[in-house]
């Protein structure tokens, strides 16, 4: 008789539960889009001195092994009997899923939940889900995983989708994040007018909270939310100790200067938060968020203003490069300087863009380094002038290897142009016409 090809083990002990956290990371490893949770925050929706669901419900996590003894998959089933019984058939759920792409594991995983639910009474099983509220670990990814989510959304394989599917599982809602590439002109003149209507119609006003008693902040987002919420199936009217819960655990994080409530008559009606994207600072934590990560991200988040976070990373990259490959050049100089014209807002969007081929190609500096607005030359059309192109690129070679950035060239007038899509690829064609 063959042996079971996978096995698993319930999530009993510290080691078990470490196998459980550092899954993920093996399995997204190289992934720049994933981004490895903070494993406080995994521990504590499965702690029931925290998780106050424990209280009317229970929580099951597993660990799947091959014949080898690796782990290849996770899973956790939960219920609470508020919640599982405001549905037509007792419901609990799976969730915190991650697996190999094999359907045979997946199936155990997806098994042991639902057969340790039934023994507790449920009849149906929602997954991908959260043993606590909807606005983290809910969903599965199923478009956008070219981006990187925001923190507690779901980032999962594309093949999730069949693995759940093919179980049984399907499509319950839909839940949409969007993204929006904000420029000072990219807002519909409409809007513009709609505002500037709203704003002179008495009764309605609208004010940030800097300064703001967080008690009262969190009293207008509640009442806020069990207006717009509260009414659909599954969702809880938010009672105040949530809501100052939430405010509380946002503080260390927000700036007051961008969270926007907006009233009628002096009665909350709106509200719009935008909270800092973590996620773009915690991916170099590995999950550990101990005191010199907690000074980290107050650094970033608190001390850092404008572009700072994003571009501190791309110019961290570049020195990581260098040093990996044992280069001596030093562009902190030209950071410096163009972080001072972006703050200044004195850089035109073809020259920033621009300057990620530039820079790379200066890593290069030890061989011989040739801009490209030294050689590629454009016509005042658009087009390339292949005749002065040619000539001035064969006047740095003479004989010499020489390292250029792709992508852009110089205009008659002096100003910097990029090429279309692809732009990197003509400039190396150009260069070996040349």
């Amino acid at each position: 008789m063959s042996k079971t090809k996978y096995t698993l083990k319930e999530v009993t002990s510290s080691a078990l539960e470490r196998e459980f956290l550092d899954f993920p990371k093996r399995l997204y490893k190289g992934n720049r889009n994933w981004v490895c949770p903070l494993d406080d925050d995994i521990k504590t929706v499965f702690n029931p001195a925290k998780n106050k669901l424990f209280a009317d419900g229970e929580a099951i996590r597993w660990v799947a092994y091959n014949q080898e003894g690796e782990v290849v998959g996770r899973i956790a089933a939960f219920y609470d009997n508020e919640h599982a019984y405001s549905y037509e058939q007792p419901t609990g759920g799976c969730g915190f899923f991650e697996a190999i792409n094999d359907q045979e594991v997946a199936n155990l995983l997806f098994d042991s939940a639902r057969m340790w639910l039934l023994s507790r009474g449920m009849e149906a099983m929602d997954g991908p889900v959260n043993f606590g509220r909807r606005d983290s670990w809910w969903g599965l990814l199923v478009e956008g995983y070219e981006f990187q989510p925001l923190y507690s959304n779901p980032y999962n394989p594309p093949y999730y989708k069949e693995l759940f599917e093919n179980y049984g599982f399907q499509n319950y809602f839909n839940q949409n994040t969007y993204l929006w590439r904000v420029y000072d002109d990219d807002i519909n003149a409409s809007i513009h007018d709609r505002a500037k209507r709203l704003h002179s119609t008495p009764g309605y006003s609208f004010a940030n909270i800097k300064g703001r008693d967080l008690e009262e902040v969190a009293e207008d987002f509640r009442i806020i939310y069990n207006k717009a919420w509260s009414l659909f199936t599954g969702v809880k009217p938010m009672p105040k100790e949530e809501a100052q819960q939430i405010v509380k655990m946002l503080k260390p994080i927000v700036d007051p200067n961008i969270i926007f409530f907006s009233y009628f008559n002096n009665e909350p009606i709106g509200f719009f938060i935008m909270v800092p994207d973590i996620n773009r600072i915690i991916g170099k934590f590995d999950g550990k968020l101990n005191l010199w990560n907690k000074l980290r991200l107050m650094w970033e988040l608190k001390v850092k203003k404008s572009c700072d976070r994003i571009f501190g990373m791309i110019t961290s990259r570049y020195n990581e490069i260098r040093d990996e490959l044992g280069l001596k050049i030093d562009l902190e100089p030209e950071f410096a300087d163009l972080k001072k014209r972006l703050d200044a807002k004195a850089i035109s969007q073809d020259e920033l863009v621009s300057r990620g081929e530039y820079f790379s190609a200066k890593l290069m500096a030890e061989f011989q380094f040739v801009d490209a607005t030294e050689w590629v030359k454009f016509k005042f059309d658009g087009t390339v002038d292949q005749e002065k192109t040619y000539a001035a690129l064969k006047g740095f070679i003479k004989g010499k290897g020489i390292v250029t950035p792709g992508f852009y060239g110089i205009m008659p007038d002096g100003n910097i142009r990029t090429f279309t899509r692809g732009g990197s690829d003509i400039t190396g064609a150009l260069a070996a016409a040349a």
